[in-house]
């Protein structure tokens, strides 16, 4: 298993707390941070499938849990 840096427990943790969010806004929380260093780190986790990176239909980058998305859709289809 891949050792985590502070970078990667910064992002995982804010996708966790915010369960899910865009790339701009991730990018935003954490600001000490260049937008390259987020992107680079979530391409990473994507790759090895910690995390989940979508589109939505404004064109926007989701990231996610991939764990929520099973959680998310277990809750629709029970309502």
């Amino acid at each position: 298993m891949a050792l985590h840096t502070p970078v990667t427990d910064r992002i995982l943790s804010q996708v966790q707390r915010t369960h899910g969010c865009d790339l701009d806004a991730l990018t935003k929380s954490l600001s000490d941070l260049s937008w390259g260093q987020v992107f680079l780190e979530v391409d990473r986790l994507s790759r090895e499938g910690q995390v989940q990176v979508t589109r939505d239909t404004g064109g926007r980058y989701m990231i996610q849990l991939p764990n929520h998305n099973r959680e998310f859709a277990s809750q629709g289809a029970r309502h």
